[in-house]
Parts: C-alpha cells; sequence; structure tokens
C-alpha cells in the first residue's frame, strides 16, 4: 500500500470513528463499566432543596425576557429558594426595564462586555448555593429546575446540565437529527464518567465551583473539562428539560455555528483542553474522540478528497469513494433547488462541517469578539 492510499484510509477512517465509531466504543464503556445517575427520581423534600440563583444574561432581549423570568417563577420549586437574576449586557433596548416589571430579583445594567463577563457579574450578586444558567430564549418545563440540581446532592458533581429540544421552526434546518444524536452521546459521557461539552439554554454549578474563563470562550464546552481537572464531575441529565426554537435554516445554522466555532477554537488551542494536565486517560479519550478529532474533521476530508483523486487508476474502490465524495458535495449544492430530505441533509452535514473550518479562520484572521447578537429566527 502506497503512503498516499495509506493516508486516504487514514483520514476516512478518523472521520468515521469520529462520527460512528466513538458512539458505538461510548456505548460498550456505558454497558460494561458505567455507573448509575446520581440524579434522584424523586423531589426531595423543600426543606432538603438548595437555593438556586437562576441566571439569565441578555442583550436586545426585550421581546422574550418577560416571559422567560414568568417561566421561572412558575417552576415547579419553591419561590423562597429562587433568586432571578438578569444581567443585560450593554442592552440598546427595554430589556431591562421589562425584566424589573416581570418580577427579576436583581436586574444588572452593565456596559457591554459579552455573555461571559455579564454572567460572571450575576454570579458575584448572587446569594445562593447553587447558580444556574439559562438563555432568554428558552422555557424550562415545570420540574426541569429541581431535576437539574437534585445531582448536586454527591458532593462531587460540581456541574450539571440538562437537556434542550429545538422546536421546529418549519424551515429547512436539519439540526434536530444531529442534535439527536449529539444528546445521547452526551447522556453515555455522563454515564461513563463526565460530559465533555454543555448547551447554555439550561445547566448550573455551584457557587464553589463557578469558574471565571476568558470572556471570549464560553461555558458550554470550557467548563465541563476544566471541572474535571479540578475534581468535580460533569454530569448531564436527560429529564431536566428546556425547549428552544431551532434557526430555521441550514444557511442560518452554518452562520450560528461558525460563530460558535470562532469561540471554541481559542479554548481547544490556548484554554486548556489539549493540556493532559488533571485528565484521567478515560476523560482524555473521550476529548480527544468527541471534541478534537471531531472539530479536525474539515482537515481530513479535505486530505481524503485530494488523496482520492490521486489513487485514481489504482483500483475500482478509488472510483467509488471518489463518486460517493462527489455525490455528497452534489446533493449538497443541489437542495436549495431540490429540497429532498437525503439532499438537505447532505447540506446539512456539508455546511455543518464546512463551519468548524470557518470558525478557525475567523479567529486566526479576524479575532473573536466577547459580545454576542441573538441568532436570527430563533426569537
Amino acid at each position: 500500500m502506497t503512503i498516499v492510499a495509506i493516508v486516504f484510509w487514514l483520514s476516512i477512517g478518523l472521520i468515521v470513528y469520529a462520527h460512528v465509531g466513538y458512539p458505538v466504543l461510548l456505548g460498550l464503556l456505558a454497558a460494561l463499566r458505567g455507573r448509575g445517575s446520581t440524579r434522584r427520581d424523586r423531589r426531595a423534600p423543600d426543606d432538603e432543596l438548595p437555593t438556586v440563583s437562576v441566571i439569565v444574561a441578555a442583550y436586545a432581549e426585550q421581546d422574550v425576557i418577560a416571559d422567560r423570568v414568568a417561566n421561572i417563577r412558575a417552576l415547579d420549586y419553591p419561590p423562597q429558594l429562587i433568586e432571578v437574576i438578569v444581567a443585560c449586557d450593554g442592552s440598546p433596548d427595554e430589556t431591562a426595564a421589562r425584566a424589573r416589571e416581570a418580577g427579576a430579583d436583581i436586574v444588572l445594567e452593565l456596559p457591554r462586555g459579552g455573555k461571559i463577563r455579564a454572567q460572571d457579574a450575576a454570579v458575584e450578586r448572587a446569594h445562593s448555593e447553587i447558580v444556574a444558567f439559562s438563555d432568554a430564549n428558552v422555557t424550562w418545563e415545570p420540574d426541569a429546575l429541581w431535576r437539574l440540581v437534585a445531582p448536586f446532592v454527591d458532593a462531587k458533581v460540581g456541574y450539571v446540565c440538562g437537556e434542550v429540544q429545538l422546536v421546529d421552526a418549519r424551515g429547512n434546518n436539519q439540526e434536530g437529527l444531529y442534535w439527536r444524536y449529539e444528546l445521547a452521546l452526551r447522556a453515555l459521557e455522563s454515564r461513563v464518567r463526565s460530559v465533555t461539552g454543555g448547551n447554555g439554554a439550561i445547566y448550573a454549578t455551584r457557587r464553589e465551583s463557578y469558574l471565571v474563563v476568558d470572556p471570549i470562550m464560553g461555558h458550554d464546552l470550557s467548563f465541563p473539562f476544566n471541572m474535571v481537572k479540578r475534581g468535580w464531575l460533569a454530569l448531564a441529565v436527560r429529564e431536566a428539560q428546556a425547549s428552544e426554537k431551532m434557526v430555521p435554516t441550514i444557511e442560518g445554522e452554518f452562520a450560528r455555528k461558525r460563530r460558535m466555532m470562532s469561540h471554541t477554537w481559542p479554548i481547544v488551542v490556548r484554554g486548556g483542553m489539549l493540556s493532559p494536565r488533571g485528565y484521567g486517560p478515560l476523560y482524555a479519550f473521550m476529548i480527544v474522540s468527541h471534541r478534537i478529532l471531531r472539530y479536525l474533521t474539515p482537515l481530513f476530508h479535505v486530505i481524503a478528497l485530494i488523496a482520492n483523486i490521486a489513487l485514481l487508476g489504482q483500483g475500482w474502490v478509488y472510483v467509488v469513494t471518489l463518486a460517493i465524495q462527489v455525490l455528497v458535495l452534489v446533493a449538497a449544492a443541489l437542495a436549495s433547488v431540490l429540497p429532498l430530505r437525503p439532499m438537505l441533509i447532505a447540506r446539512y452535514y456539508v455546511l455543518t462541517t464546512a463551519s468548524l473550518a470557518a470558525g478557525l479562520w475567523d479567529w486566526l484572521v479576524h479575532g473573536t469578539q466577547a459580545g454576542w447578537e441573538p441568532a436570527e429566527g430563533t426569537r
């Protein structure tokens, strides 16, 4: 076998492993050595529940902030144990006023510094044992909060994320298909060791385990692995449910993921993710498999395509593999004019894979700003 053939098959193998092989291995690990979840299926008595500060960082959210506060107030959790904090990150509209009118306990009007600094400021003002975080445009199920905080009965747990269900915005986005896959992976990781990533719609930490990170590095990715490095467990609780409107179009999803990856690459490259310090072998395996290899798939695809072209004439198998790659690209290109489900899935895969590389380009060439804008179509 030639060096070019080895490079080709290695690239293909890494792509397949990142998307299929790792989930299979993770499932086997969960079956063989996965510990039981530390969550409790039954709600604890009110006098055993912790106090919780629910923090909503908001920028230009005047249309949804009152509903968000009302939803928190309506949760099945003792109201005297909930503190609602809305941290307005330089909002140019009536977000702060509407949050006060809706009954938020604390409303912070901060200069524009980005979501992370708004959350940091809110945590400094919080009075509770647990700090929980939510986006402004999500809705939590009535039992979401007590289910979210239940695992903290285990003193080793420092971070817990719930599960957000994406509401179909009647567009062509195929994110829901991928998101179900990602949630299943997260649940398996939680059973085996700790999650390697969370989500901003519903998560919580102990106040003592809260970390102040670089303002361009979001909590979703930077918190779980940093918690593990510091000796905490980072868990997922599927029963703690929230819902959020999906970006309606595949192109909008590409733009959203591109922005996300411009915040993700700094975490990977200089935020400590690549450092083995604090990782056990099992969690290091999960980080490499789920995060590092996944983020490198655009490179593997480019290498595989170039190597495949160079291998034409060395057997029929390379004609077939090139045909498959070209077919996926053509289907992705034609999906906008022929929106059949397989073609939309191909377009989703191509664009979201490309977003990983586009986010890296944006960070390296333009830098990443701490501020953020609400994703189009999700309010």
